[in-house]
């Protein structure tokens, strides 16, 4: 099932997309797709549930982040071993962990905010693995059990502030609008292979990102597991699993960083698209 949530900011309505791609309104099933409902086994309520059944949502409404209430926002760095080498970076041995603030969460394709006197804007086109319940110390053979589904998150990074003040990723990673997350939900029964995904990103029409979770370093099973080692995970946590190469900063000779005006357009297999327009802080 491909769940959303759809509406102004602050008043979204759960939904999903049935199979000739209209949004069927589930506002009369559940109150909301959020940490709660996925805590109780909320997914399972809506195994047997036939969307046709259902009052279809007219128009073209602007789609929120397809959870909310997410807990935690958990990052995984340098994943993909080409994009590691374009950063110039070692690969790892182990995952890098940083998190991001979740103020910094946004709708899939509502505008991002260029910091003023950004200079080193950045795009980073990620799967992105929600938790479904509480996780601590699993085995990689029973990480997947903890999975709600799959999504998108545009890892927006301002460069400057990731590596040229200290080495605290978070504060190049965090500031609003940093995180556009979805648009849909995409339950792990519709997801054969989380890794196997062709995924993309294009600024300003031209293709930046071409890649495929299949060459990640690290694994979803691996990186649960290692995370709830030292963090529990908790139902509606979004991690985030890393980028392939071909983000601004990789760009040679000279890279290539976010302006105002700009238009990201991002997707992944059988998860569909996002589309930012950058904008300026006011």
């Amino acid at each position: 099932m491909k769940l959303i949530r759809y509406g102004e900011f602050g008043s979204e309505k759960p939904g999903a997309i049935d199979a000739n791609g209209e949004i069927r309104d589930l506002s009369n099933i559940i109150s909301d797709i959020d940490s709660a409902f996925l805590d109780r086994g909320g997914l399972e309520e809506l195994d047997d549930l036939d969307l046709n059944t259902l009052p279809k949502v007219p128009g073209n409404p602007r789609l929120g982040m397809p959870v909310t209430g997410i807990p935690k926002l958990i990052c995984i760095g340098l994943n993909y071993s080409d994009h590691a080498k374009e950063s110039n970076m070692p690969i790892p041995t182990e995952p890098v962990v940083f998190m991001k603030a979740i103020s910094a969460l946004n709708g899939p394709n509502d505008d991002v905010i260029l910091p003023n006197k950004s200079v080193k804007g950045d795009w980073e086109v990620e799967l992105a693995v929600v938790i479904s319940k509480t996780a601590k110390n699993v085995k990689e053979s029973d990480a997947l059990s903890h999975v709600a589904g799959y999504t998108i998150c545009n890892d927006v990074s301002e460069r400057e502030w990731q590596l040229e003040h200290g080495s605290q990723w978070s504060k190049g990673k965090s500031f609003d609008t940093f995180a556009p997350v979805g648009p849909w939900l995409v339950t792990k029964d519709e997801i054969s292979d989380p890794h196997n995904l062709a995924m993309w990103l294009d600024l300003n029409g031209k293709r930046m990102q071409i890649g495929n979770t299949s060459t990640m370093i690290f694994s979803v099973e691996k990186l649960i597991s290692y995370l709830s080692y030292f963090v529990t995970l908790q139902p509606g946590d979004v991690i985030s699993t890393g980028t392939p190469p071909g983000v601004g900063m990789g760009v040679k000779p000279d890279p290539v960083f976010l302006k105002v005006g700009d238009e990201m357009r991002l997707g992944i297999d059988g998860l569909g698209e996002q589309k930012q327009i950058v904008i300026a802080e006011q």
